[in-house]
């Protein structure tokens, strides 16, 4: 499976954060100059990605900084709280704003001018929503690897890798939905029908809000990392000669890249003090090097039962 770098994710946000910014400008001189509500509403959503965009790349910079004494496991998180922030943003700015105005011109329908601006608007935003999806799409194969599209967005751990693909799809919908508003419109006289693109242009935020929301959500509070980094880190403690049983190992993901792990287990019986020492450095060696994205593994051991003492030795950390 293949890794998107820092640079990469951020040449996708940088290209999608530009995109959007001259998109939102055309939306919505269009909207005041024609009068469409459905056009309105994509001049939100388009306001709303950058700022979105603008937020992703607060949290990667965010997340850089080094540990320190209140966060001594560093800040990868940051990534993940401003991701969710995202989420709030379209379910409340961008979703809430677009189905008012589609109500209010349900409510009160008035006609569109000058209809060619739009469709000239729209299709200039679909060509630049369109180049935007294509780098963040290339950028998401390099990702996935073997794995299906779901699949890649079930086990990914960092959002950025799948945000910017996700809000790009959901922002040509929003375009092909608002020029068929607008065709209705100017092909049957009814103007409501500029409303009910409007109120379906809100439907996809909120969509992606809730969905992105519930991807974020896990990581935010602690989610474990991949099963398949669990079980190489259980392979390599398997299969070290001193060791006897593993009783678990729990994890979590600090940021995309940071995996914690903390490993439960029995060591064989007669080893001195140093030797378990050296044991446990060894272990910590291996699993780094096998599984990169463990950056801290803390190690909590004991002895076989020795008979002549009677008890376990207290547990190790490394």
């Amino acid at each position: 499976m293949h890794v998107m770098s820092d640079s990469n994710s951020k040449f996708v946000i940088l290209a999608a954060l530009t995109g959007n910014g001259l998109i939102a400008i055309s939306k919505f001189v269009a909207s005041i100059f024609t009068g469409s509500t459905a056009m309105l509403a994509e001049g939100i959503h388009s306001v709303i990605d950058t700022g979105n965009q603008g937020l992703l790349l607060l949290g990667m910079k965010r997340a850089q900084k080094p540990p320190d004494e209140k966060f001594p496991f560093g800040y990868g998180k940051e990534i993940y709280f401003w991701s969710f922030m995202v989420a709030v943003l379209l379910f409340t700015a961008g979703a809430g704003i677009s189905i008012y105005e589609g109500v209010e011109k349900i409510l009160h329908p008035h006609p569109i001018d000058h209809p060619l601006v739009n469709y000239i608007v729209l299709g200039l935003a679909i060509l630049f929503e369109g180049t935007s999806w294509a780098i963040a799409a290339k950028e998401f194969r390099r990702v996935k690897g073997s794995w299906g599209v779901l699949e890649t967005v079930r086990r990914g751990k960092d959002p950025n890798k799948f945000l910017i693909l996700f809000e790009d799809t959901a922002a040509i919908a929003g375009l092909l939905l608002a020029m068929g508003g607008l065709a209705l419109v100017q092909f049957t006289g009814i103007e409501v029908f500029d409303g009910i693109a409007s109120i379906g242009i809100g439907l996809i935020l909120a969509f992606s809000s809730v969905w992105l929301a519930i991807e974020t959500k896990g990581l935010l509070i602690g989610e474990a990392a991949n099963k398949y980094i669990v079980d190489e880190i259980r392979e390599e403690v398997s299969a070290h000669k001193a060791v006897a049983r593993i009783n678990e190992i729990p994890t979590m993901h600090i940021g995309p890249e940071y995996v914690l792990a903390n490993i439960s287990l029995r060591f064989v019986g007669g080893l001195s003090g140093t030797e378990l020492q050296d044991a446990i450095a060894d272990l910590d060696r291996r699993i780094k090097k096998r599984c990169p994205t463990v950056k801290r593994i803390f190690i909590e051991a004991e002895h076989e039962a020795d008979p002549s003492i009677g008890h376990d030795s207290p547990a190790v950390t490394n």
